[in-house]
């Protein structure tokens, strides 16, 4: 194998193996990181979602520029504006249902319900006309199949406990944490929809990302000056409170977001999918090293359906866009794209 060859395989497979894979590592990192900070310092969560929206809006920032400095910016109507500040309302209610979510549960739970995500796209875009369902096509069967099984694998993980596996103590609000953290996927995949209705109307994504940036942080700045009237939780000092703001802010608001686009026009929506069962491996391990977290025969049982239920509702939909039963109908629900982007106000 030649140098050239030799550079395609590592462009075309191993770095886009490698960047998915850090792309899990540090959505989980933030996620325990978080969970840290929590518990040690006590964060407000209205106001760490405000900085955290900060962050990532300054680091995308630049990107506007850049990609647009030498081509023309076609104009947005007042009623996209109104309609993306309508979907900046979800996400941020998304990502405090989120933080809120964590500090009840565990970084391990919510990896686990963010698999939620193709199947509440799914059932949603049914709802608005935007997905179709053929009985007797297997294809829409197993995206049936498969929103049944990630739906009943988050009852499991919430509500069963069964017997402990590792470590030694257990959660008493897991329950609220495991129904918080459902909302938040639930929200998100609501959004996911919002934002393809958009797009058949606007379809330059990064202003749509730009105008989301300054709705989200409008949104975020007014909900933490209502719900946070204590100078001191917007004081930022150097301690881990601020590291995790820092973190969370590049990683999920701008790495992320950066990576996931790169491979997904690279390797395509299914290869970017089938990377998010990952996050539950890594945040178990995370957890029980890091924060001393319960892990309990529910949660390995729930995880591994909602698994097999996202690989069912991955694989239909993938088997239908690779079919092409639905080439003409243009404002088909981009299911498989990575909802990772939507968190953190990116």
């Amino acid at each position: 194998m030649g140098v050239e060859e030799r550079g395609k395989v590592i462009y075309k497979d191993v770095l886009p193996f490698a960047g998915m894979v850090m792309v899990e590592l540090m959505l989980v990192g933030g996620n325990t990181l978080f969970k840290s900070a929590a518990s040690l310092q006590g964060i407000n969560s209205y106001v760490f979602t405000f900085y955290v929206f900060l962050i990532g809006f300054i680091f995308l920032l630049p990107c506007l520029f850049i990609l647009h400095r030498r081509t023309s910016i076609p104009p947005i109507k007042i009623s996209i504006i109104g309609k993306i500040f309508m979907l900046s309302v979800l996400m941020y209610l998304s990502q405090i249902f989120g933080y809120v979510g964590l500090k009840y549960a565990s970084p391990t739970l919510s990896s686990i319900m963010s698999n939620l995500s193709p199947a509440f796209t799914f059932v949603l875009a049914f709802f608005f006309r935007m997905e179709k369902v053929h009985l007797r096509s297997y294809t829409s069967l197993a995206k049936i199949l498969g929103t049944l099984l990630s739906i009943s694998g988050a009852i499991i993980a919430t509500v069963y406990s069964g017997q402990m596996l590792l470590s030694t103590s257990m959660n008493k609000d897991w329950i609220i944490g495991g129904i918080l953290l459902a909302g938040q996927y639930f929200l998100l995949s609501f959004a996911l929809v919002a934002q393809a209705k958009i797009l058949v109307e606007y379809s330059v994504e990064l202003i749509l990302v730009f105008v989301l940036g300054i709705s989200g942080l409008v949104v975020a700045g007014l909900a933490a000056l209502i719900m946070a009237h204590d100078l001191e939780a917007w004081k930022l000092r150097p301690d881990v409170v601020l590291a995790t703001i820092l973190y969370m802010g590049f990683s999920s608001g701008f790495f992320n977001v950066v990576v996931q686009i790169w491979v997904l026009r690279l390797k395509g929506p299914v290869y970017v999918a089938m990377f998010k069962p990952l996050t539950i491996i890594i945040a178990v391990l995370m957890g029980v090293l890091l924060l001393g977290d319960s892990l309990y025969l529910g949660s390995v049982l729930g995880g591994s359906i909602i698994t097999i239920g996202f690989y069912g509702v991955v694989w239909g939909k993938a088997k239908e866009d690779f079919e092409g039963a639905f080439s003409t109908q243009t404002t088909s629900t981009p299911l498989l794209e990575p909802h990772d982007a939507l968190e953190q106000g990116s």
